[in-house]
């Protein structure tokens, strides 16, 4: 390994302070050399840039990046005076800012990239990224279409990096409570599932939310509109318990065209099953926030919101299930993609490539139902 020794010194330093320049310079190349391998790397060398700010979850998670524990944060990308505004508001200091997402990420090098773009942004993102060994994370879905996640999966696997689609209910300790309920059989043979995810609506198309709003509400820079936005949650749970359907079944329906006049706001799905049938809604019309799934088997039910699991097995009364912690390195993005890096293995689960690139082949079959009116048939080819 070549390590270069003419680093920058300034005159008068002591001994003991050139030795820890010249280590510090050393472990950086170290650290670089090992991205490069695929060998294991320690947190506080992984830097991570943050590509746009149009999508609004990241206001979310910009926190985490600040505090600079898990990851040191290498630059954001961003054009839009008043998204700039807002993060320096949050703490982003002035002098991590660029107009140009590729200038950044080539003058700074991150090993980590975390987008908060438009839907079918993202494979341009990865192109960029992946022959750069730079790992890339994604608010889902993984893609608009599934041309694009197909590609995604192709470029990750020749580069080996890592591509990471986040869900909220993917840190949830219930959400994992109620599966190892299903696997552990405690249900009997699960089915039958039923998902409802959704709330009253993206907003409005004012102020900061108007960036979000407006490409959220078009459906080729989101892929749909709240069949896409809300039916990938439900997809994955379907492909998480029961594996990848036969056929996909969808309508949608219009009801408030006069605020989204270019999308469906509510959507439903059947997934067919040879020995299950999956039930799911996506909507921006409900009263309040959804995000529950319940797992029906022969002999019980598990009723799961981000509060609790509620099981009832036969007629007996519901109880509540315990629900565990999750691991500090399972119980949010940065922490789990750090470790993935530093461990040197693959993401794993709902967050993996491999399963959201099905998740986008579900949404892209329904989106054809709710053309011809007809089950699609997968796998799509």
């Amino acid at each position: 390994m070549l390590v270069q020794t003419g680093t920058r010194v300034a005159p008068g330093w002591t001994r003991h302070q050139r030795v820890a320049r010249y280590n510090s310079v050393v472990m950086k190349q170290i650290a670089a050399w090992a991205l490069m391998l695929g060998l294991p790397v320690s947190a506080q060398e992984i830097k991570i840039g943050v590509v746009g700010l149009v999508h609004s979850h990241v206001w979310g998670h910009l926190g985490t990046i600040l505090k600079g524990d898990k990851v040191q944060l290498a630059g954001i990308a961003e054009t839009v005076p008043e998204l700039i505004a807002e993060a320096k508001r949050r703490g982003a200091p002035e002098g991590v800012f660029h107009a140009d997402w590729r200038k950044m990420l080539e003058a700074t090098k991150p090993q980590v990239v975390w987008a908060f773009v438009e839907n079918n942004r993202h494979l341009e993102i990865v192109e960029f990224c992946a022959p750069r060994k730079i790992h890339v994370m994604f608010e889902k879905p993984l893609a608009s279409t599934y041309a694009d996640a197909l590609k995604i999966q192709a470029l990750a696997n020749k580069h080996g990096i890592q591509v990471m689609t986040n869900y909220q209910m993917a840190w949830w300790s219930p959400n994992y409570t109620a599966k190892k309920l299903a696997d552990a059989g405690e249900l009997g043979r699960v089915w039958r599932l039923r998902g409802v995810v959704g709330h009253g609506g993206p907003g409005q198309p004012t102020g900061l939310n108007k960036w979000f709003f407006n490409w959220l509400t078009d459906p080729e820079q989101n892929g749909a509109g709240s069949l896409m936005d809300f039916g990938c949650y439900n997809a994955l749970w379907s492909l998480w318990y029961l594996g990848r359907p036969e056929s996909v079944y969808a309508q949608t329906n219009q009801l408030r065209p006069e605020t989204f006049p270019k999308v469906e706001d509510n959507s439903t799905m059947i997934l067919k099953y040879k020995n299950g049938v999956g039930l799911f809604e996506g909507s921006w019309d409900l009263p309040r926030s959804f995000q529950d799934l319940e797992v029906f088997g022969l002999n019980g039910s598990a009723y799961m919101t981000r509060e609790g699991v509620k099981l009832r097995k036969g007629r007996a009364p519901e109880t509540a299930a315990e629900v565990e912690p999750l691991p500090a390195d399972r119980a949010e993005p940065v922490a789990y993609m750090v470790s993935r890096i530093k461990s040197g293995q693959p993401l794993e689960g709902l967050v993996a490539l491999d399963i959201n690139v099905q998740v986008v082949e579900i949404i892209e079959a329904a989106k054809q139902s709710v053309k011809t009116g007809a089950a699609v048939r997968l796998p799509r080819r």
